[in-house]
């Protein structure tokens, strides 16, 4: 499991120090658990998920796992179906949504721009936003060939770099965001291939910032192939990133340019938007 981590400036040298905040800050374990086991609630769905998915997904024993849901579940933050034991969100989550939603939510902003990128190229489209070192899939419009992937929905969350969405938004990073990230994250080459390896995917990373958008070659699922443009806060931070992904013989070396500049003129219209929203 990543360690949280935060920076430490010092002002004298203007250099920068990683401190691993679960040693500095009480109880940083256990809320980072608490977290952990929120997202991976939130993401299951109206199925919900059981305890035993939760305690391996978050890479926790069951009794640890079962102790941080019922505090959880004492808070209102989870509910358990009292039939089938499975945990889901909790009244409180909806709560916390809708205040938080004011200030982060830009899907309504948003949904008329998904659609007609969709419209425009028959492919389905995305809008995902950044979480900490993972995007989550906010807004999803089908497209018009009958032939799709499904890949990507509503509420999926993949690390940075590893969808279309997260290389477009990990390649926009300053160089040192970048290098931090790899640090966290060595994981990636065992958990998602040897594709998401440290060399290459920092040469991905470099085509995506050179191109302006970013190409997913099947990397994820064979044959499912994505591409993803970063939109980007008031102040010039990649937050977001629109989305297209589709069959992998939709998206020929002759099709992409096309794509590509579609992509990146709506990607444009929503960071401009966005700008004159939060004046």
């Amino acid at each position: 499991m990543a360690h949280a981590r935060a920076c430490d400036v010092d002002g004298r040298t203007h250099s920068v120090h990683i401190v691993d905040t679960r040693a500095t800050v009480p109880g940083a374990q256990a809320i980072a658990r608490a977290a952990s086991l929120l997202r991976l609630v939130t993401a299951s769905g109206a199925d919900g998920v059981t305890t035993s998915d939760l305690a391996r997904g978050a890479d926790l024993t069951r009794p640890t796992a079962h102790r941080l849901l019922t505090a959880l579940r004492r808070e209102g933050l989870v509910d358990q179906e009292e039939h089938t034991g499975r945990w889901m969100p909790g009244p409180e989550l909806f709560l916390m949504g809708s205040v938080a939603a004011a200030r982060y939510d830009i899907t309504e902003i948003a949904r008329d721009i998904v659609r007609s990128l969709a419209v425009r190229t028959e492919e389905s489209a995305f809008l995902s936003v950044r979480r900490g070192d993972e995007t989550v899939c906010l807004v999803n419009e089908e497209g018009s060939f009958p032939i799709r992937s499904f890949v990507l929905r509503e509420g999926v969350r993949f690390p940075l770099g590893v969808a279309s969405a997260g290389l477009a938004i990990l390649a926009f990073q300053q160089p040192h965001d970048v290098d931090a990230y790899f640090e966290r994250h060595p994981e990636l080459p065992e958990r998602w291939g040897a594709a998401h390896g440290e060399q290459r995917l920092r040469r991905r990373l470099a085509e995506t910032k050179e191109r302006g958008y970013s190409i997913n070659p099947g990397l994820i699922v064979a044959g499912s192939y994505g591409i993803g443009a970063a939109v980007f806060t008031r102040e010039g931070h990649p937050q977001w990133a629109l989305s297209l992904n589709g069959v992998e013989f939709r998206f020929t070396p002759e099709r992409m340019p096309e794509l590509g500049r579609t992509l990146l003129a709506h990607a444009h219209q929503l960071t401009s938007r966005i700008a004159s929203a939060r004046r």
